[in-house]
């Protein structure tokens, strides 16, 4: 009943969040006398706060509007180009002037883990001026009506297979975090079948490829428990009116408060720095604590089989690295790729994904030629370092984008070492 009481609850704050938010607004409203005053500036920050702690965050937007490309300005339209019930294929598609480069093809695979694709909207808006992107914007679980059938590990692999068809050859593929385990899987079944549309580079950034290696409090945190614990304690019928009602889900409020948790004395001070600057009236400051937590706590349901087929398949069993992992029945040989040049990126201060975790991909995909692979490791980042921030603008982007355009079909090799990071390639 968690995720009834959940929603009632909201329900029953909604009058309260209506009521603080008009205070707010009579507070710092300029013509009244109370809002040039420490109180009346206090008091408005006080009903922010509040307001904000107890509202529902929905899907942000990306708001990539438009991009500089070589000096010019240019316009971009979101436009879905491939669609199911769990997932849209969403292609930002660029305005170009007539006669500009044929720029790669990019399969930006976003995690299924919580958020919402628009997490990854640095790492496109970096990528965007010198590749055609396309991201997977996975669907919130409880709004896919339960006749819509299920989606577990196995479905996750077929969709991105699906969409490597739909883009054609010469696509390159890039997994953040979680997918890098489907995406990895699939590559390596497209290659056993000797799928001539099978990518021609695979970047895994941050991924949780062999959680034995370098475990973190994640990693720990599924080993601890068995498989009937997290189905027992976690998992969750969607409420009425949602449209997925009664389709069993991992809700997303729940994935917060673990989220929240990991680090709860940093949201804490986040928020009385936030209190503090609404005070002084740093409108700056607080802009940017907003755009920050209306992009975290804004959350997405997802569904039991997935989640308890993933923690099972990744955290619990390590079936991809000793080569037991299953897709559709048939063992997923990770030795089958050859001809997909494959890079590697992790963060020297990862706390979700440990280091050398991503790494392990290397060792397990034996048969790819030695010029056609590369590691690298950023250092003095953590997770969210690894796909964005200044350092991903500064030096992993530049190496991915390398990388591809190196890689791409008929292309020369990559260079096997990146000098100034700790990068090298075929270990």
């Amino acid at each position: 009943m968690y995720y009834q009481l959940y929603e009632l609850n909201h329900a029953m704050m909604a009058p309260w969040r209506a009521v603080a938010d008009q205070m707010r607004l009579a507070y710092s409203n300029p013509l009244n006398p109370l809002s040039h005053t420490h109180f009346g500036r206090s008091m408005a920050a006080g009903l922010e706060v509040l307001e904000r702690a107890t509202r529902r965050y929905g899907k942000p937007a990306f708001g990539l509007d438009e991009i500089v490309i070589d000096g010019q300005t240019v316009s971009v339209h979101e436009k879905i180009v491939w669609q199911r019930p769990f997932c849209n294929l969403v292609h930002f598609e660029r305005c170009l002037p007539a006669g500009h480069r044929r720029d790669p093809k990019v399969l930006m695979v976003a995690p299924m883990s919580g958020h919402y694709a628009t997490l990854l909207r640095g790492t496109v808006e970096t990528l965007l001026p010198n590749a055609e992107i396309y991201i997977t914007d996975w669907v919130d679980a409880r709004m896919v009506p339960l006749s819509e059938g299920s989606f577990d590990l196995d479905d996750f692999i077929d969709y991105i297979i699906q969409m490597l068809h739909a883009l054609g050859p010469d696509t390159h593929v890039m997994a953040v975090c979680q997918p890098s385990v489907p995406v990895l899987a699939a590559v390596a079944r497209m290659e056993e079948e000797g799928d001539p549309l099978s990518p021609s580079t695979m970047t895994l950034m941050g991924g949780p490829i062999d959680t034995r290696v370098n475990p973190t409090a994640v990693n720990r945190l599924a080993e601890e428990r068995p498989i009937d614990w997290f189905r027992d304690n976690v998992i969750m019928p969607v409420p009425w009116p949602q449209p997925g009602f009664m389709r069993m889900v991992y809700p997303g409020f729940l994935q917060l408060s673990g989220f929240m948790s990991m680090n709860l004395d940093k949201h804490l001070i986040a928020h009385k720095e936030f209190f503090a600057h609404l005070v002084k009236n740093d409108g700056d400051a607080a802009e940017k604590h907003r755009d920050f937590y209306d992009e975290y706590l804004a959350v997405m349901d997802m569904t039991a089989e997935f989640y308890l087929q993933t923690v099972e398949t990744v955290f619990m069993k390590h079936a991809l690295p000793k080569g037991e992992m299953l897709h559709r029945g048939r063992r997923v040989d990770t030795a089958a790729i050859r001809n997909v040049a494959l890079l590697t990126v992790e963060g020297e201060n990862d706390d979700i994904s440990g280091v050398g975790q991503t790494k392990a991909a290397q060792t397990i995909c034996t048969n790819i030629p030695e010029n056609m692979r590369m590691h690298y490791m950023q250092p003095d980042v953590g997770h969210y370092g690894v796909f964005n921030g200044s350092r991903f603008r500064r030096e992993i982007a530049p190496r991915i984008l390398s990388f591809i355009a190196a890689h791409g079909r008929g292309e020369k090799p990559v260079p096997r070492v990146i000098k100034g990071g700790k990068s090298a390639a075929g270990k």
